[in-house]
């Protein structure tokens, strides 16, 4: 089974609001198995509008990283984020070519 990917691009309008979020979601992380690759740092944008955050978490399969999004203790966190931060989400299928 391919494993899901959240891949999300964060424009933080409200750094200290955001640590709310951050606090909030971290449960649903625990719960679903959330391992982060990519959490802020340093980028740099090649073509498109870039954001100020990005972020790819991995989830054993692409319904994990569903149910974590859809889950109510997410759906919390989402609320406070979207108080303080835009973003662009998407849930990607990984590879296994």
């Amino acid at each position: 089974m391919a494993k899901g990917y959240w891949i999300a691009r964060v424009g933080v309008r409200d750094p200290e609001g955001y640590k709310g979020y951050v606090e909030t979601a971290a449960p649903a992380f625990r719960e679903y198995g959330a391992k982060f690759l990519a959490r802020g740092g340093e980028f740099e944008a090649l073509e498109g509008t870039a954001r100020g955050r990005n972020v790819v978490i991995e989830f054993d399969s692409v319904e994990t990283a569903k149910a974590c999004y859809h889950s109510d203790q997410y759906q919390k966190a989402k609320a406070i984020r979207q108080r303080y931060a835009d973003a662009d989400m998407i849930i990607v299928e990984g590879y296994e070519g």
